[in-house]
């Protein structure tokens, strides 16, 4: 093993140089303003938002704390502004035709609360105003001399037949109840019983001129209450005269104001209209009949008539800039449509146009919503609901219960309200693909798809606008300056959440994070500015709270209740590396793997899978290796040979195929019969030609594999063995870089299953000659050598057992 062959100390992690961060402190830094990191998402967000084509919502998918809500309502208010005033205002007014069916009124934002002002002028008129004109002198002249013309006739008609009734000898009594014929004789009223003496030819003479006096009265109580009728009439048509003239103008008023909008000027003529036909409403009550207690009752139980010309206000933009931008935090079906409301009047539960509440897409209509997709997916009957207003365009408000079988009582159908709208939904890209694949309506609704990736390319370009954004965090959260040497931390921290030297996470979440846990510890400290060893504070501190688990491993193998060498060499026996998680914390975890090697025709037997414990993943890489050692051992002769491999003291699953190479150097130690060096341990994917491949969380098992020597106590032999594509990965702590700078703790960068083994016992692999052989005293020929045995005993035992069976 030569010191080439050790990665150098430079390229165990990204180092942040200090000297291209111009500024002392993130005071002098200016904000950042734009996205970083996400140049594919940001332009399909970009053309989504400007896309004026149907179907052409957005959904923006990618892991939690990439910043795409934020981003979101950023670019969406941008936008919104850029594309001038589309605002309107939403308004729902009564049908004075069929109550039960509201009508929709639209008016550019700010004339909504105009009008919804105007008809409460008007209603306070009408409560006063014409109050006063039903009191005045000249409306009580007027309905008098109706009054009084009606009592003119009415005498003159009952006068001619009080005469005409006498000439026939019968005096006409009039009353309440109606009219009674007297007779006379010689001008005086007889009673019944000197009627009842009279001679019988007179009697009836009598009764003969008695009926007919009857039926004239008859035609004359006609002819009264046809009078009648028409001075009500003519009343009735005084007061809408007296009605017209006090509200006419103020309608008219209002026309001319909202000539602009036929349907507003629609519903005004309505309204003016419906005043005039229930003029009655609008007169002075009497006294009487507002201290009646049934009246009383009946008010409680029905809306007051001048209440239904109240504009309902559904949606106000008048202090909104731009087009709006709706978030709804808790999308419900009813929150999404809106609802109509209901309250209980004495005991009866009822409802009015008045009573109809907006939803976010009410709210969000002439601009954006922005949704999350699991919060819609979660609430009955809002996903649906969402759907068929993007297909239709128009929203209905409708009961839930309805829809669903559930309650059906009578109540409003206010008129559908047209809806031009862009849903942006924010979701992971699970949900993203489970509803392009199981929604036929998902693909034509959202067409814009923007995933939000975890990382970005680790340039100068990104770092500054990296330092912008700690800045901007600085000043949003009202957190202290940071210096230049905690910023080069926090860009450091950066890189190693995105696991990659060439690479810094876009998860600004936990950036956000560190930033705020930073300035905690600096506060503490009595800091005014944030240092570096203030990151390093928050970094270690996190990790504590996290590591409770990793600890307890840790004091394990301490105290040997975990087998594991990390000083000897051994035959048929490596550490491997694993990594194990524990919610968002990560940590590695050393597994001692043995391999034993005999006679026998099994091939590889993988005591997981046996005992199935094995993943898919983990069987795969036991099985190439079959591969391997039949392309590398067994061109001229078969393979007798059995070989048994276990991950020791494992008692849960193990999946994954990054224990494949570590697999493979214990089957070469144990056929070789050459010990392995236990103070390195290995980790590495393996194909079937013997090249190694990469693995994640390399980081992770070396700090985990260095944390078990530090405990047994470092010798300056020990060290890691790792695909020498994983190198750019690494982004290992202080503690691990320090060992390695002093010497103490070294890794190792392999491409191959020759170099990893030549690392491993100190012994050359062999290079195959012409005829397939290796050179003695090499890996490859002591195992050939070893398989060779393996095959020459077989063939022996076969021979013997064919001689004994002759």
């Amino acid at each position: 093993m030569t010191k080439s062959q050790e990665l150098p100390v430079e390229k165990l992690r990204f180092t942040c140089d200090e000297a291209s961060l111009a500024f002392e402190t993130t005071k002098t830094v200016p904000p950042l303003e734009v996205m970083i990191g996400q140049k594919r998402a940001v332009k399909a967000v970009e053309f989504g938002l400007f896309s004026k084509s149907s179907g052409y919502n957005i959904f923006i998918s990618g892991r939690v704390g990439t910043g795409r809500i934020t981003y979101a309502e950023n670019a969406v208010r941008k936008v919104s502004i850029l594309e001038g005033d589309k605002r309107r205002d939403w308004c729902y007014v009564n049908n004075f035709e069929n109550a039960s069916q509201p009508i929709a009124l639209s008016l550019a934002a700010g004339l909504g609360s105009s009008l919804r002002h105007d008809m409460q002028e008007l209603v306070e008129y009408l409560k006063t105003d014409i109050a006063k004109i039903f009191s005045g002198d000249e409306y009580e002249k007027a309905k008098n001399d109706l009054v009084k013309d009606f009592q003119d006739k009415r005498a003159i008609v009952i006068e001619e037949f009080n005469r005409e009734a006498e000439s026939l000898g019968i005096q006409p009594q009039w009353s309440s109840t109606g009219f009674t014929g007297l007779p006379l004789l010689e001008g005086k009223v007889i009673s019944n019983e000197d009627f009842q003496k009279l001679e019988r030819e007179e009697r009836e003479k009598i009764e003969k001129k008695a009926l007919e006096v009857h039926e004239k009265a008859m035609e004359v109580v006609r002819m009264l209450q046809h009078l009648e009728r028409e001075v009500r009439d003519e009343v009735k048509l005084l007061d809408g005269k007296v009605g017209l003239f006090a509200v006419g103008h103020f309608i008219e008023e209002l026309k001319n104001k909202y000539q602009e909008y036929p349907d507003v000027v629609t519903y005004l003529e309505a309204v003016k209209q419906d005043i005039v036909k229930n003029i009655d409403d609008f007169k002075p009550k009497g006294m009487d009949e507002d201290q009646n207690p049934f009246m009383l009752f009946r008010q409680g139980m029905q809306e007051p008539s001048k209440n239904k010309y109240n504009v309902n206000l559904l949606v106000d933009n008048r202090d909104r800039e731009g087009a709006p931008v709706i978030v709804e935090v808790n999308p419900t079906y009813y929150n999404l449509l809106g609802r109509v409301e209901y309250e209980n009047r004495m005991g009866v539960v009822s409802t009015d146009y008045t009573m109809i509440k907006a939803g976010a897409l009410h709210r969000a209509n002439g601009g954006y919503l922005i949704l999350n997709a699991r919060d819609v997916l979660s609430n009955v009957g809002a996903w649906e609901a969402l759907k068929r207003v993007l297909k239709t365009r128009k929203l209905y408000i409708e009961n839930l219960g309805e829809q669903y079988g559930m309650l059906a009582m009578a109540s409003l159908k206010p008129a559908a309200m047209p809806i031009d709208v862009k849903v942006i939904l924010i979701g992971s890209p699970q949900i993203y693909y489970l509803l392009y694949n199981h929604d036929e309506d998902f693909g034509k609704l959202f067409k814009v798809h923007a995933d939000f990736d975890v990382q970005m390319d680790n340039n100068e370009e990104n770092v500054q606008k990296m330092v912008g954004f700690i800045s901007s965090t600085v000043q949003r959260k009202g957190l202290k300056d940071f210096d230049r040497g905690a910023v080069a931390k926090v860009v450091e921290h950066a890189a190693r959440l995105a696991c990659s030297q060439n690479k810094l996470t876009t998860r600004f979440n936990e950036v956000v994070e560190l930033l705020c846990e930073a300035d905690t510890w600096a506060t503490m400290d009595n800091s005014i500015v944030v240092s570096a060893h203030h990151i390093r504070k928050a970094i270690e501190e996190k990790r504590y709270r996290a590591n409770k688990y990793e600890e307890r491993l840790q004091e394990m193998f301490a105290e040997g209740k975990f087998l594991m060498d990390t000083a000897e060499e051994k035959v048929g026996q490596v550490n491997g590396l694993a990594v194990m998680a524990v919610g968002e914390y990560m940590f590695g975890k050393p597994s001692r793997i043995t391999a034993n090697t005999y006679l026998g025709k099994s091939g590889i037997v993988n005591i997981e899978r046996e005992t199935k414990m094995s993943g898919s993943s983990h069987t795969k890489g036991v099985l190439t290796l079959s591969g391997y050692l039949g392309e590398k051992y067994a061109q001229n002769q078969p393979l007798a040979l059995t070989a048994s491999l276990t991950f020791e003291q494992t008692y849960e699953g193990v999946d994954g195929d990054s224990a494949s190479s570590t697999e493979l150097y214990a089957i070469l130690s144990s056929l070789a019969e050459l010990p392995i060096k236990q103070y390195i341990a290995v980790t590495g994917s393996v194909n079937q030609k013997g090249e190694i491949q990469p693995i994640g969380g390399a980081t992770e098992k070396i700090e985990g594999f260095f944390a078990v020597c530090k405990l047994k106590g470092l010798t300056g032999r020990q060290g890691v063995m790792i695909p020498y594509q994983n190198v750019d990965e690494l982004t290992l702590n202080d503690e691990v870089v320090d060992a390695v700078r002093e010497g103490e703790f070294h890794i190792y960068p392999v491409k191959t299953i020759d170099e990893g083994i030549e690392i491993l016992t100190g012994t050359p692999a062999g290079e195959k000659r012409a005829d397939g052989s290796y050179a003695d005293g090499t890996v490859h020929a002591l195992v050939k050598r070893k398989l060779k045995a393996y095959m020459d005993t077989l063939i022996k035992i076969g021979k013997s057992a064919e001689g004994d069976k002759a």
